[in-house]
């Protein structure tokens, strides 16, 4: 009688392990039949949103190619956006609302450093697979931040290839290094000054200057006075950036001023007591929206630019890079979800990217390993001429 039992026992408890794994079967599957959500931190709106617009621009238009074309093997993209306003603050509640409200699968951004700085933990902690596009080296830690993936360059990256084009390509030794008194611009210009010592050259004159400081005079003056032979600015500030440039013009002091991509940006323009000041100015640069000796851009920058030209009103009148980067991530995403057959698993998406080598796109082509998170190489950054913009993009820099 007991062996009956028993075994009514074990096969109920069988039946029972059976219709768990079904229902859980069924509970996966449903998780994977709607619409991937994609949360989007972004400054549309601030101090910061010039940039964030142009890769809104790219980020929007990846979802609605991609949906337009049936989405992903049948899902569609759901794109949640949220407006920082460069407020790391409020980056950090939208990020626990899109993480634990929203239920998306995946976080782009945010776009600055500082606010991706407060939120990665966050998206860490909620296993929310993030493209990084802040370029902060702290943000990528492939044991710290397991589903942290950064798609733009890092900030060592500027520094260096800087650094290389001012000593190696233009033969100058005696660096003024000037920073601003931020977090971003301190660090910056700190590290600078390292990777400058590791090549054996000590900077003859460093400083870090309020980025809202109205007259940098004195402070060109001293860098003269120190004998430098190349000004090398760590700034994201264009006000700032055209106050140097500026000094410099009025002194007629014409040594070459090389450092931070901002120094190719339009608003420094309309800042320059004469256009001339901006000559011999050169910024850290990406291949990808650099015109070659033919004047040609790469083709895939060509063939983003004359699909997405129409909803531009036919001119490009910002920087193009921005929107290529944002165009990527959503490209990495589709990228991702395609090799998992269609699974939004962190753990498989995970897995997918650190196994992803060389992978196409506009911006550069991207590879990460379970070591290393940082997606951008080294063979895709340029330094460009400052003032040389031209659809969005920019000569190469030469002797």
């Amino acid at each position: 009688m007991m062996r009956h039992i028993f075994r009514a026992v074990k096969f109920a408890a069988k039946g029972a392990a059976a219709l768990t794994l079904v229902c859980a079967s069924v509970t996966a599957q449903a998780k994977e039949d709607g619409p991937i959500r994609i949360g989007w931190l972004s400054s549309l709106t601030g101090p910061l949103s010039s940039a964030a617009i142009a890769e809104n621009m790219g980020v929007q238009f990846a979802v609605e190619q991609i949906n337009a074309a049936g989405g992903i093997d049948g899902r569609k993209l759901e794109l949640i956006t949220r407006d920082t306003v460069g407020d790391p603050t409020k980056a950090v509640n939208f990020a626990k609302e899109l993480a634990f409200s929203e239920k998306v699968a995946f976080v782009i951004g945010p776009v600055n450093s500082g606010e991706s700085l407060a939120t990665v933990p966050i998206l860490t902690r909620a296993k929310v697979p993030n493209l990084i596009i802040g370029t902060v080296d702290e943000l990528t830690d492939a044991k710290k931040y397991p589903y942290a993936f950064r798609v733009i360059n890092t900030n060592e990256q500027w520094i260096s290839n800087a650094n290389r084009y001012a000593i190696d390509t233009l033969k100058h030794s005696k660096v003024a290094v000037i920073g601003d008194t931020t977090g971003y611009g301190a660090s910056s210009a700190k590290r600078a000054a390292a990777l400058l010592d590791e090549a054996g050259i000590k900077p003859v004159y460093s400083v870090l200057i309020d980025p809202n400081k109205t007259d940098v005079t004195d402070e060109i003056q001293k860098a003269r006075d120190a004998g430098a032979d190349v000004i090398m600015p760590w700034t994201a500030s264009t006000g700032l950036l055209a106050r140097i440039l500026n000094a410099r013009g009025n002194k007629q002091w014409d040594v070459p001023v090389v450092g931070h991509p901002a120094l190719m940006g339009l608003p420094i323009r309309d800042l320059l007591n004469k256009p001339e000041y901006w000559d011999n100015t050169f910024a850290a640069g990406y291949l990808s929206t650099t015109y070659n000796e033919q004047g040609k851009l790469p083709e895939a920058t060509v063939k983003l630019m004359d699909e997405i030209r129409p909803k531009l009103g036919g001119k490009i009148d910002f920087t193009f890079w921005w929107v290529a980067l944002g165009y990527d991530t959503v490209k990495i995403i589709e990228h991702a979800v395609r090799k998992t057959n269609g699974s939004t698993d962190p753990e498989d998406i995970k897995k997918v990217l650190e196994s992803t080598s060389d992978l196409p796109g506009v911006y550069a082509n991207y590879t990460w390993s379970p070591t290393d998170h940082n997606g951008f190489p080294d063979s895709a950054m340029v330094l460009n001429l400052a003032n040389t913009f031209n659809d969005g993009s920019f000569k190469l820099a030469t002797p």
